[in-house]
């Protein structure tokens, strides 16, 4: 298997909900264990731009994503926002790799300062000092100087910083190709297999060229 075999998602409350449910849809499908932390902010956009009602409760919301997703029981274990006992608040115990998309400019402020205020904060926190990778999808149009700064403080700290920005050269048809397009350039950074995006130069000459 390559890529970490346990990844860190979380989803916060800037706009694009379906970037973080495909990816999730994804690493489900590639038989990763997924600890998954959503903000009340993203459960609101999410009911706002997908037919999904998360319930509220960790242990239901479980339930719910395993049953969505199709995922094997305890392939998806999900989080509250103060539940520092989880494995994701340690260096001992979280996973190698963590997600955050969508990234909210709010998420993106505190986990540049350290705030540690919830538990997905905290998780990013545990995955910056302890040198693990950390991918960032802010989606804001324009991006203010203290968002810009912000994103440099991360890069510095070794973050990775993915625009939710999906390119056109694959020639998209649908708004689905447009969500798979970022999803598989956070799936490479991973170094997690997708077929949903060929990499640059595959799509005009064979891979055995």
């Amino acid at each position: 298997m390559s890529g970490p075999e346990r990844i860190t998602l979380a989803m916060t409350g800037a706009s694009g909900a379906q970037y973080g449910l495909r990816l999730l849809d994804c690493l489900v499908r590639e038989d990763r264990e997924v600890h998954f932390l959503v903000s009340k902010a993203a459960q609101l956009v999410m009911a706002t731009e997908t037919d999904v009602q998360l319930p509220a409760k960790p242990q239901a919301m479980q339930t719910f994503l395993t049953e969505y997703t199709g995922a094997a029981a305890g392939q998806i274990r999900v989080y509250g926002k103060e539940d520092w006992m989880s494995p994701v608040a340690s260096g001992s115990g979280a996973p190698a790799a963590m997600v955050v998309v969508p990234c909210s400019t709010g998420s993106l402020s505190a986990i540049a300062t350290g705030a540690c205020n919830n538990l997905i904060e905290r998780a990013a926190d545990v995955t910056l000092k302890e040198r693990r990778q950390l991918i960032l999808v802010p989606r804001e149009a324009p991006f203010s100087t203290i968002h810009l700064e912000n994103m440099l403080k991360l890069s510095q700290m070794g973050a990775v910083i993915l625009p939710a920005a999906p390119g056109f050269y694959h020639q998209p048809q649908t708004i689905d190709d447009l969500v798979d397009f970022v999803v598989a350039r956070i799936l490479n950074l991973l170094n997690i297999p997708q077929d949903m995006l060929p990499r640059w130069g595959e799509h005009h000459y064979g891979v055995d060229d």
